[in-house]
């Protein structure tokens, strides 16, 4: 038995798919199947049911699945006991950051480089998805470190700190004259939208706020971009969900903005998962990101989902 065919078993367990779990772990399907069985052939029991589409456990494989998973944390856990006792700083951290996060008011470019300048030997891989991609990956111990924002409270095992929280506006173009100063979430769905994609934190605060009300909202305009949200609601295509901006950018971006009631917020957050060893790159790294981050608590929330 060798750990990377544990490694294997854990990640086809957790995928249910051969082809997916391959393309996580960058091999060929083939071979990834022959070790699985290898595997099983040494302990001399199946530890997967491939007879249907989908793959899922044999009770064998239900009874072993949580041993590989501590076997393989415990011999990570002794990799960065000696890694943190000799002072050496070495391996890969994986970094995920909501679309438009990287962005000037919240320079990440400039942490990394400090970060790779100080330590050339760490890998860094950096990832931009919507915030539910983000948080899955943290879960699955794909990524270490998550910015992303949130609507809600995170399961216990994912541990978080705030960079800022916002209340949720509705953007309209500065001429529009039939809209007061306050707009109800009824009144809001029944115009069209224009919103950040499903995943996103702000997307997946609006259809919460609106399923509680029994709304439907009319998402008319998706957009990855935050600005580009703005900018649609100043042309009068419809009206941007977006966070506070200050009226004075407001008004130079050619719209106002229109409380929400009932009010909506979100928050921008970093996020790694506490119940999976992090190894000392990512540590010094995450504390590099929070020491930064606090120097930016307050950015232009426009260009970052809430």
């Amino acid at each position: 038995m060798e750990l990377r065919q544990l490694r294997y078993f854990v990640t086809v367990a957790e995928e249910a798919n051969f082809t997916r779990a391959a393309a996580r772990l960058h091999l060929a399907q083939p071979g990834l199947s022959a070790q699985i069985r290898q595997l099983e052939r040494e302990l001399g029991q199946p530890l997967l049911d491939r007879s249907s589409r989908s793959v899922t456990l044999t009770p064998v494989g239900e009874a072993v699945l949580p041993l590989a998973r501590a076997a393989l944390d415990q011999v990570e856990r002794i990799t960065h006991t000696v890694d943190e006792f000799t002072g050496l700083l070495r391996g890969h951290v994986r970094v995920g950051l909501i679309s438009g996060a990287a962005g000037e008011e919240i320079d990440i470019a400039a942490v990394l480089a400090d970060f790779h300048r100080d330590h050339p030997q760490i890998g860094i891989s950096l990832t931009e998805d919507t915030s539910d991609a983000m948080y899955g990956a943290v879960r699955r111990g794909d990524l270490d470190i998550g910015l992303l924002s949130i609507s809600a409270d995170l399961d216990p095992g994912i541990s978080v700190e705030n960079i800022y929280d916002s209340s949720i506006v509705a953007a309209v173009p500065s001429a529009a004259a039939d809209f007061g100063e306050r707009i109800t979430l009824s009144e809001l769905c029944e115009h069209p939208l224009i919103c950040l994609p499903s995943g996103t934190g702000l997307r997946g605060l609006l259809e919460t706020a609106c399923a509680a009300a029994g709304l439907v909202p009319n998402v008319a305009f998706e957009a990855a971009a935050p600005p580009l949200l703005i900018r649609l609601a100043a042309h009068e295509l419809g009206v941007a969900i977006v966070p506070r901006i200050p009226p004075a950018d407001a008004a130079r971006l050619g719209v106002r903005t229109l409380e929400v009631d009932p009010p909506m917020r979100g928050r921008l957050v970093l996020a790694w998962n506490a119940e999976r060893p992090m190894s000392p790159a990512a540590k010094v790294l995450l504390g590099q990101l929070r020491i930064a981050l606090a120097r930016w608590k307050d950015p232009a929330p426009m260009f970052v989902e809430p």
